[in-house]
């Protein structure tokens, strides 16, 4: 937003860099550790064979795949959300074309079976991992030298690390709640844990458009804030509250429909459909709240702000879901629980629409 090409091209090769170079070294270290990774896990003696031979080829995937999602995050940084969703789309349907191939032996090829279906993914990922780095080096000129003096990659890597960190922890605080929430239920019941794994099932698919919207929300906000346009991050936070809202009252109507025949899907056995579609009555209500934390957080990030985001994220476990779903369940049981989550997503959701507010117009003053 405040048209420093020099710098957006300096963090743009040192995240990527940075990021490959972590991920080639937890690559090594699985590399490392799979059989006894594998046997602490519960892994056979029949089994490990095939873990190593799909696992040895499969953890190639992760330096190539982290290089992609960097690079595609500097494509969707400048705007351009359709081209980052052709590649992706592309990828999917190479994996798709190659995984018969090698798998099955087709075409000439080797029958390769699961080492095969690991090695599509990485053809299929490096492949378009080329591809986008061609465009964004050649045609958007986005990259600078990887070579440059220490100061400077110290002082990138700062920057990064400032935002990085913070939205590391802020990540963590979804499954470290899950878990929370589990080991709550466990004491309910094997059903009722089941139950529970069927509804978190379904539930990620329901709120991917509050992903593709917190996507948005970062690089939106930390241009239009570098350039000091505070209407618009104001018309923005307007936007994205309609959004969540009314998209997710209409997405809660439609889970509390629905929510029997999809839960049937996944299980036949009443008891666990029971707890599924609970859940699935109660804390749709405020998917809308939860929508709008994940891109408030993102936009706390875009504007180079990571640490609200963990505060409120932070609160929202510890300081408002806890003590709401100790009560809850000795109130109520499982739906008090259900309902602990609810609230604590439309009290955060309000917390954080003040938060960004505030923000916005300490970036005005």
């Amino acid at each position: 937003g405040r048209d420093d090409e020099r710098l957006a091209r300096r963090l743009t090769t040192d995240t990527v860099v940075l990021a490959s170079a972590v991920a080639l070294g937890l690559c090594l270290l699985g590399l490392a550790t799979i059989k006894p990774l594998f046997t602490v896990l519960g892994a056979t003696e029949e089994l490990l064979p095939l873990i190593s031979e799909y696992m040895t080829t499969w953890y190639w995937v992760a330096p190539l795949d982290v290089a992609l999602w960097a690079s595609l995050a500097a494509i969707r940084a400048r705007g351009n959300t359709l081209l980052e969703s052709k590649i992706i789309t592309a990828a999917a349907i190479v994996n798709m074309i190659l995984d018969p191939i090698l798998i099955f032996g087709l075409l000439g090829f080797p029958a390769l079976g699961v080492q095969g279906a690991a090695l599509a993914t990485v053809i299929s990922t490096g492949l378009l991992l080329l591809f986008t780095l061609y465009h964004l080096h050649v045609r958007l000129r986005v990259y600078a030298h990887v070579i440059a003096p220490i100061s400077e990659i110290i002082e990138s890597g700062r920057h990064m690390l400032i935002i990085a960190i913070p939205a590391i922890l802020t990540n963590a605080i979804i499954p470290v709640s899950n878990g929370i929430v589990v080991a709550m239920i466990a004491s309910l019941g094997v059903d009722a844990v089941a139950g529970f794994g069927v509804a978190i099932r379904i539930e990620p698919i329901f709120l991917i458009p509050f992903y593709a919207l917190s996507a948005v929300a970062s690089p939106f906000y930390g241009q239009n804030s570098g350039a000091a346009k505070i209407d618009r991050l104001f018309e923005a936070r307007r936007v994205l509250l309609r959004f969540c809202l009314v998209f997710g009252l209409l997405l809660a109507l439609v889970l509390i429909a629905a929510a029997r025949p999809v839960t049937g899907l996944f299980s036949d056995a009443q008891s666990i459909q029971d707890v599924a579609v609970l859940y699935l009555w109660i804390v749709p209500i405020s998917y809308g709240a939860y929508g709008f934390v994940m891109s408030v957080n993102a936009a706390f990030n875009g504007m180079g702000k990571p640490l609200p985001g963990v505060v409120i994220s932070t609160c929202r476990v510890i300081v408002v879901f806890l003590p709401l779903a100790f009560l809850g369940k000795a109130w109520l049981g499982l739906g008090g629980l259900f309902a602990a989550s609810t609230i604590s997503n439309l009290l955060l959701g309000a917390v954080a629409y003040a938060w960004l507010g505030a923000q916005v117009a300490r970036i005005r003053s």
